[in-house]
């Protein structure tokens, strides 16, 4: 695969933003590996709440937000979900995988944009896991009961039972592989990883 680096995407000619084609190519590449995720890698975690179904696609948009930006993270929390309109879980499924995850990677992205360090990484997914977290709890009180007319009250008892413990999870398991796999993923794709100290906290 092509490699792209924040230095080179900073020094891009075709846009100030490094919008570059060879970043468009890696963002249209991650993005089609998230749809992949999402419709085809998707598994119950919860004993009992089969569901609530696990994938992997929140790991490739923390991907795409750490190494090229909140932006990049942005469209990859995004457009790979809208493949769910075609699917049985339609807008009802697209809002909510969308709603988690960009939660999840913005908030953690936007952190280490300005303190690229370990510490950054950990700061960014620890606040974006509580945001998410927030995000999905309060997303399924007015998503849910809107688009299959199930009482709020009935949302409110699965909260402790199902949607807390499933989205604990959930955000757990996409931070932890997240860590395991960045730096060597960022290698693979010319990225700079993070600094293990506070050089690399924005200057």
């Amino acid at each position: 695969m092509a490699t792209i680096s924040s230095r080179n995407a900073s020094h891009s000619t075709h846009a100030a933003s490094g919008w570059d084609t060879c970043r468009i190519a890696v963002t249209a590449l991650l993005c089609a590996m998230s749809a992949i995720c999402t419709l085809l890698l998707e598994f119950p975690i919860l004993p009992g709440v089969t569901w609530l179904k696990y994938d992997p696609s929140g790991i490739v948009a923390l991907i795409a937000g750490f190494a090229f930006g909140p932006a990049t993270g942005a469209v990859v929390s995004v457009i790979p979900y809208l493949v769910h309109i075609a699917t049985t879980s339609g807008v009802y499924g697209m809002v909510m995988a969308t709603l988690a995850t960009f939660a999840l990677v913005m908030p953690a992205s936007l952190i280490y944009r300005k303190q690229r360090t370990m510490r950054g990484v950990i700061i960014g997914l620890v606040t974006g896991g509580i945001v998410c977290l927030a995000a999905c709890i309060v997303g399924n009180l007015i998503v849910t009961p809107f688009y299959t007319g199930m009482p709020v009250d009935a949302v409110v008892a699965l909260i402790v039972p199902a949607l807390l413990p499933f989205n604990i999870i959930k955000i757990a398991i996409n931070c932890i592989v997240f860590v395991l796999i960045m730096r060597p993923v960022f290698k693979a794709m010319g990225v700079e990883a993070p600094a293990a100290n506070s050089a690399g906290d924005a200057r």
